[in-house]
């Protein structure tokens, strides 16, 4: 009985693990136009500084991590993340900075944060908003849906 009490325990968790996981964040502007080519999806681009922005922090935690929110975001969106952290327990490998750091460059130049691009599967920005205390996941999945009659 008791190996099947732990193998019971092990896959909850694992399984629990998955839905609080949220977005199946790719770190790779280009493995997520191939990806959104190959599933005939849009793309998100987080900007974000997940360890020092606040409205960053609340976004991601209040929004981007919310089981409905995350059920929406994977059926409709391939997702890449531009993570700027400063501290240095959260530090990002050189070769991943420099990824941000070019895609800054592409799609954020004034560097803001928090930054939502909604990006066609060939990497054509359609719409872009920020953190906005107004809305609640149901407007943020609304906002971002808005954006799609543009790629059209």
């Amino acid at each position: 009985m008791n190996k099947i009490a732990s193998f019971i325990v092990v896959i909850f968790s694992i399984f629990s693990f998955t839905i609080v996981n949220a977005q199946n964040w790719q770190y790779d502007i280009d493995e997520a136009i191939a990806m959104a080519k190959e599933k005939d999806q849009k793309i998100v681009l987080f900007f974000t500084g997940s360890d020092w922005c606040p409205p960053c922090i609340k976004l991601e935690k209040n929004v981007l991590s919310s089981n409905e929110f995350s059920e929406f975001a994977d059926q409709k969106y391939v997702w890449v993340k531009a993570d700027f952290p400063r501290r240095k327990k959260n530090r990002i490998s050189k070769e991943q900075k420099k990824k941000n750091l070019e895609l800054a460059d592409r799609y954020n130049k004034r560097m803001v944060f928090p930054a939502i691009l909604i990006l066609t599967k060939e990497g054509i920005v359609l719409g872009a908003t920020g953190y906005r205390r107004d809305l609640d996941v149901n407007g943020y999945i609304s906002l971002l849906t808005s954006f799609d009659s543009f790629g059209h």
